[in-house]
């Protein structure tokens, strides 16, 4: 009988020797044994925790995004409350550590082209993609009109996407300086805008 406490302890230790299989072998050649491998215990301990593979692969992506959750909360909790600051806290949050390390960064990736076909991957990353761009729109409200804010929300989270994917497929580490620089320079412009004008009357003067 395992010890008490050990369920949290052991599904952490078998998701991170997922993704350091999935960096290995791709997430197509990753299957319980290779996972128990390197976790250095059984495959029906594996087993026992995740069900199938299908299960495990699952676990570890909200693993992922639990850990990017908590990036990006505790970036906005230390951030003042202004617009600005809670937008730019969203920009870092995205560019933690823990989601552009090698091993996540591939996983990331491998989930990506799997959420194409697996429907439960894709409810998973529709749900990430929601909540990006619900928490850009919200802050971008505060100084847009709503139009302008989804608009703003929307390029924000595609320019997030793009720098993210682009280092990633890099040879080099990604420069997270410049990607910050590019993501504010375009979060500034969009601020800078301010709420749309009223439409001009078109009524006859008296």
């Amino acid at each position: 009988m395992p010890k008490v406490g050990m369920q949290p302890i052991r599904r952490d230790q078998l998701i991170r020797a997922t993704l350091a299989t999935i960096d290995r072998l791709g997430l197509a050649e990753t299957t319980l044994a290779h996972v128990a491998r390197a976790a250095g215990l059984s495959t029906g301990i594996v087993s026992h925790y995740f069900g199938d593979k299908s299960g495990l692969i699952e676990a570890t992506m909200r693993y992922l995004l639990r850990n990017l959750r908590d990036a990006i909360a505790a970036r906005r909790r230390t951030a003042d409350a202004s617009p600005r600051a809670q937008l730019l806290a969203i920009i870092d949050g995205n560019f933690d550590e823990g989601q552009i390390n090698r091993a996540s960064a591939r996983a990331w990736l491998w989930f990506w082209a799997a959420s194409l076909h697996d429907p439960q991957l894709e409810r998973l990353q529709q749900a990430n993609e929601r909540r990006l761009q619900s928490n850009l729109c919200v802050q971008f409200r505060r100084v847009l009109d709503a139009e302008r804010a989804r608009a703003a929300a929307t390029g924000l989270a595609a320019m997030i996407d793009g720098l993210w994917l682009r280092g990633c497929l890099g040879k080099d580490a990604i420069d997270l300086d410049q990607v910050r620089h590019i993501a504010r320079e375009y979060l500034d412009q969009q601020l800078n805008r301010g709420p749309a004008a009223p439409p001009e009357s078109h009524e006859a003067s008296r």
